[in-house]
């Protein structure tokens, strides 16, 4: 089925999934409804919309010193230094006009491949991966925080699994199979140290929960079709 909101078709092709699709269309009418970019504005004009529209609607709270220290305690591992991975990966590339679905089904395929039969990585990787690590197996060597973008860090780090990964790991170059094959531990970080980068996560988390809860408020009173969105009927914000 299509999707579409409030009767303006939605193009899901160009986006990994058909829910961003829908989000990014209620957001671009939100803005338009405030005056913020006009009908049929270009793709930079309608970013800056949303942009805006964001900025000036969703209220992102400043986390407590009590709420760092908090989360400073109960992940302990987010905050080493010198944590490395020895790690692969195949990459799905998206580029516009890519039929995400096809591409994502593909990956998932593999990927369930590849967790019953790990020894297949470095071949598959050499004749499916659209990165030049194709041409080493996949092979990405030491890799350490801040070395690559927060979605495939979050995954390298966020446990101590070895092995292919159970899930695709999204990102803007597209869908990864991920295989951890070495960890060496570093150091646990004094809070002093890292307070900043603590707050900033929470920052990011806290804005996560007020994004969906903007985006919840607007499909509440929007009329969508082709497409299942989470959705309140309290009011918008005003």
């Amino acid at each position: 089925m299509s999707v579409s909101i409030n009767g303006t078709a939605v193009d899901t092709a160009v986006w990994p999934t058909a829910e961003l699709a829908a989000v990014h269309e209620l957001l671009r009418q939100r803005a338009q409804a405030l005056g913020f970019v006009a009908h049929g504005a270009n793709a930079a004009d309608t970013e800056r919309a949303i942009e805006r529209t964001l900025a000036e609607e969703v209220a992102v709270p400043e986390p407590t010193e009590e709420e760092c220290r908090r989360w400073y305690q109960a992940n302990p591992q987010r905050f080493r230094s010198g944590d490395l991975v020895y790690a692969r990966h195949i990459l799905f590339q998206i580029t516009p006009g890519s039929p995400v679905p096809a591409v994502r089904a593909v990956a998932e395929a593999m990927l369930q491949e590849l967790r019953a039969k790990p020894d297949l990585f470095e071949a598959r990787a050499r004749t499916n991966s659209n990165c030049p690590s194709a041409e080493n197996g996949g092979q990405l060597g030491q890799l350490q925080r801040g070395d690559t973008v927060p979605e495939f860090e979050k995954a390298l780090f966020e446990d101590a699994a070895i092995g292919v990964l159970p899930k695709l790991v999204t990102t803007r170059h597209g869908f990864h199979i991920i295989a951890v094959d070495q960890r060496i531990a570093g150091r646990q970080l004094p809070y002093e140290l890292v307070r900043e980068q603590v707050a900033a996560e929470l920052r990011c988390r806290s804005e996560a929960r007020a994004l969906s809860q903007y985006v919840r408020l607007l499909a509440g009173s929007a009329a969508i079709e082709g497409v299942e969105l989470e959705a309140t009927a309290s009011p918008l914000v005003q």
